[in-house]
């Protein structure tokens, strides 16, 4: 276990779930002062930022080596990660609540699935199972509507533009096992989140976004702030949890995480859902759990060994 305790092992995944639950919540937030593609823009910025200063601590700046293909993949990861996917997902925030973009984005495992299957792979029957049921549940979700609308309204396309937000980032996370990545994930990941967070900014300003700064209340910068460290302790939290727990525990993330920012999204923001749409929300974290099971023991890996689990839109 290198050093990580069991104990150790489980706080850091709890951070996980805590960290990754509330970033829905900590979007909401922003956004309710802050352009959506620029609020995501500050929180990667700095979160890459801060990342890279980590990697450079740990392993100097050979921990930033990398071929100009890996460098390609890392920036492509940029743009269809945190730019595409978290950019959309602020902007259709102002139109959802934010535990309805979480339970609409908990589909992303189900669309990787569906990637591979396109590209040639074969799951396991009981994972197609899993991912037909996730697309009744996300159907269900997508036609209840917006419910209680996000922080400017509740349009029709806020849900849709979530879906969208999954597609892209379930094409970069497939793209990345199939090209060539650095050597060091945590480089790799600071190289996405700040390509990401340039692109976001230079689309939102000429998009027309501008912030205000004098206009932004303080409590705004503690919680934009908490959004960019949320984004690293999650990722130290899940590396540690990695270190000292099957990964199928550790890939519990994935349902429980969207669970928890309904549960946050109603007790501060005020969310309110109707009956079909948590019926839906259940449906797709069902499906969640079918899937994750059904990848446990694939049958072409060897005894003991298991997949590690797809790092979520963060």
């Amino acid at each position: 276990m290198r050093g990580t305790t069991t104990r150790q092992a489980w706080v850091g995944l709890v951070v996980v779930y805590l960290l990754w639950g509330s970033v829905f919540l900590f979007t909401r937030l922003l956004i309710t002062d802050v352009p959506p593609l620029l609020a995501g823009a500050g929180r990667f910025l700095v979160g890459g930022a801060g990342l890279g200063v980590i990697v450079l601590a740990s392993a100097g700046s050979g921990g930033f080596r990398m071929s100009a293909r890996q460098l390609g993949t890392s920036m492509l990861a940029g743009l269809l990660l945190p730019a595409w996917g978290n950019g959309l997902v602020g902007i259709a925030q102002t139109q959802v609540p934010s535990g309805i973009a979480a339970l609409l984005l908990a589909v992303v495992p189900l669309l990787i699935v569906l990637l591979r299957l396109a590209f040639g792979d074969r799951p396991r029957a009981a994972t197609l199972v899993g991912v037909a049921v996730g697309m009744l549940g996300l159907a269900t979700l997508v036609l209840a509507g917006s419910g209680s609308g996000g922080t400017s309204g509740n349009a029709w396309w806020g849900p849709w533009l979530v879906v969208l937000a999954g597609v892209g980032w379930a094409c970069g996370t497939f793209a990345t096992t199939r090209m060539a990545v650095p050597p060091n994930p945590y480089a790799m990941a600071a190289v996405q989140m700040f390509t990401g967070g340039v692109i976001m900014t230079v689309v939102g300003v000429v998009s027309g976004a501008r912030l205000d700064v004098a206009a932004v209340p303080a409590s705004t910068w503690w919680v934009w702030l908490g959004a960019a460290l949320s984004t690293l302790g999650g990722f130290s939290g899940y590396a540690i949890a990695l270190r000292g727990l099957p990964v199928s525990t550790v890939a519990t993330y994935a349902y429980v995480n969207p669970v928890l920012a309904v549960v946050l999204g109603i007790v501060v923001a005020g969310e309110r859902f109707s009956v079909l749409q948590l019926v839906g929300g259940l449906v797709v974290v069902l499906a969640v759990v079918l899937v994750v099971a059904a990848e446990r023991r694939p049958s072409d890996l060897g005894a003991g060994e298991e997949p590690l689990p797809d790092v979520p839109p963060r």
